[in-house]
């Protein structure tokens, strides 16, 4: 039988198909859909961690243990799991145990364009990429028989093309894997100095035996045409390279880490120039380059962003694309949702003159115009940390003026972390969660304080407000994000204490809400005295006109009269009240 899937899909089929019982992982773009799609087998064990190194742990455990197991994160993920992953390398494993590393090129939904296979090569970790869903099926597989035959974690690295690209897939029979006996060996397992140095020499001759293996290896393949070109790829830029030049010579990477130095140096002896395409950093380009290999890569290719079929044929091809130019379009940069809970806070922090260190989140949004509500942006869980340092660095009256934003699943993440080093050091500031109990940006799922596990069961919840208190902060407010007048005071008391405070500003997702009657608001055109205060924290359901009239959108508009309650002249009311 074969299915349209998604890459992502495609994994998580594999992962069943490879018999692999326990999947764990953190939600992150473009990696999210494989684990709530594994979830839905039968026979398996799925879950969300609060954060990513904790995920490899359990894996990591899992793996010990004797099961099959996938973990899934991405790119900026695994900076969080270095710290297990450089070091199981080093133990191996009983189960196989696969990562997925899902990379961002072009940067659609993250902070930075960071190359997984850099951090890999450190780490003495294979890397396989597949470049269509049902490589990334069928790859997967063979991922955990390499994981199992060579003891070593395996990464698997996606890129958003991959996972949000849909292809043919043969779906087939799950195999049976039986759990592995598990033997007490601390030699092996407990990487203290003495046996960390041991297991040192066997990961580099783990590394020799691979890499001499990836020379037959199956995907690792050679696809002779003209050999006037020859082009070494891997991944989705291997699309591209077809589509773009169907008659050039191909050496396709399935494994991109170790190389296949044996078929590369055969590939390259047989074509008249070469040419090495890779998106992202120049990974096989340096170490091809490196065998005394001439070739062409990223002299004529960028670092930056995705590549395209256009871009190849014209910088290898020659070849100048006509194409339509297409109509000019207004920009169009993200806002926060008509409704979003967080609107109330920025529009509060503005009026008052508040800087913010900000976090990872839906909430980082509010740094764009008109609510440019946050002053930086750097990783998950950053803020609290952040600001603590501009307190150490330019004392408590400078930061009397900011204060740390953070989400709900972001504090839970590393936000805990950065919040027990604050009170710990006797740091002052202010810090606000913003909790819409979900994980947002990345499309809504569970976290520890939902009361709901990723397979929908009901479990013990958080309390954030008692966790926060056992870290030894006295005070933690709660606050509506709606009611902006107590939300202004509640803001001014907690800036000017002389110690460490917590708001918690709580409302649910717009999206998810729906308990909550949606009635939208109007304006009465008679009380309105064009005063714009409405149109300052930035709700796409304000409009406001050529002729300076404003009025209110009622398809967009969720009801939750945050312009009602700013509004000083009382111009602003639920339809038909």
């Amino acid at each position: 039988m074969k299915r349209l899937m998604l890459g992502n899909e495609a994994i998580a089929q594999g992962a069943y198909e490879a018999g692999v019982t326990v999947g764990v992982g953190y939600p992150g773009t473009p990696s999210t859909e494989i684990l709530e799609n594994f979830v839905k087998y039968d026979g398996v064990s799925a879950e969300w961690a609060p954060n990513e190194k904790v995920a490899l742990e359990v894996g990591i455990g899992a793996s010990f243990a004797g099961a099959r197991t996938l973990v899934t994160m991405k790119h900026v993920g695994v900076n969080v799991a270095a710290d297990p992953l450089f070091t199981v390398a080093y133990t191996g494993v009983n189960g196989g145990l696969v990562m997925i590393a899902a990379d961002d090129p072009g940067m659609h939904s993250s902070q930075n364009e960071q190359d997984t296979r850099a951090l890999a090569r450190a780490a003495h970790v294979p890397v396989l990429e597949p470049s269509d869903s049902s490589e990334a099926k069928e790859f997967l597989k063979l991922a955990y028989e390499l994981s199992e035959e060579y003891d070593t974690p395996v990464i698997f690295r996606t890129t958003t093309r991959i996972a949000h690209a849909q292809g043919i897939v043969e779906i087939q029979d799950k195999v049976n894997v039986p759990l592995k006996e598990y033997t007490k060996d601390i030699m092996k397992n407990v990487m203290m100095p003495g046996m960390a140095i041991k297991r040192h020499l066997i990961v580099e001759d783990r590394e020799k035996r691979m890499a001499i293996a990836a020379n037959t290896m199956s995907i690792n393949k050679i696809e002779y045409k003209d050999k006037k070109i020859g082009v070494i790829t891997s991944g989705i830029p291997y699309q591209y390279v077809k589509d773009a030049l169907p008659n050039a010579s191909v050496l396709k990477l399935g494994m991109v880490n170790p190389l296949p130095r044996t078929l590369i140096e055969e590939f390259a002896k047989n074509v008249e120039t070469l040419y090495l395409v890779e998106e992202l950093e120049p990974i096989f380009e340096e170490q091809i380059k490196s065998w005394g290999i001439k070739a062409i890569g990223k002299e004529i290719l960028t670092v930056q962003g995705e590549y395209s079929a256009n871009l190849l044929a014209r910088t290898i091809g020659g070849m100048q694309i006509e194409t339509e130019k297409p109509a000019e379009l207004p920009g169009r940069p993200p806002v926060l949702c008509p409704g979003c809970p967080h609107r109330g806070v920025y529009y509060t922090l503005k009026k008052l003159g508040i800087h913010a260190t900000g976090d990872i989140g839906c909430y980082t949004l509010g740094a764009l115009p008109p609510l440019q509500g946050i002053d930086t942006c750097i990783c998950m869980g950053a803020s609290i940390g952040m600001i603590h340092g501009m307190e150490k660095a330019r004392g408590r009256e400078f930061t009397k003026d900011w204060v740390a934003i953070i989400g709900d699943s972001t504090f839970l993440h590393t936000g805990v972390n950065g919040l027990i080093n604050l009170v710990y050091n006797q740091g002052t500031s202010t810090v606000m969660i913003l909790d819409n109990s979900t994980t947002g940006m990345t499309g809504h799922q569970e976290h520890a304080a939902t009361g709901k596990t990723l397979d929908g069961n009901a479990t013990y919840a958080i309390d954030i407000p008692s966790l926060i208190k056992s870290i030894g902060v006295k005070h933690v407010i709660m606050a509506d994000p709606f009611d902006t007048k107590a939300l202004e005071k509640i803001i001014k008391t907690e800036v000017a204490r002389d110690e460490a405070s917590v708001i918690i500003v709580k409302a649910p997702c717009e999206l998810l809400d729906k308990t909550t009657k949606r009635i939208p608001v109007e304006i009465d055109q008679d009380k309105c005295k064009q005063c714009y205060i409405c149109t300052k924290p930035g709700c796409p359901a304000i409009i406001k006109a050529e002729d300076g009239t404003v009025s209110i959108n009622t398809a967009l508009c969720s009801g939750c009269e945050l312009c009602s309650g700013i509004c000083p002249f009382k111009a602003i009311e639920k339809v038909g009240k």
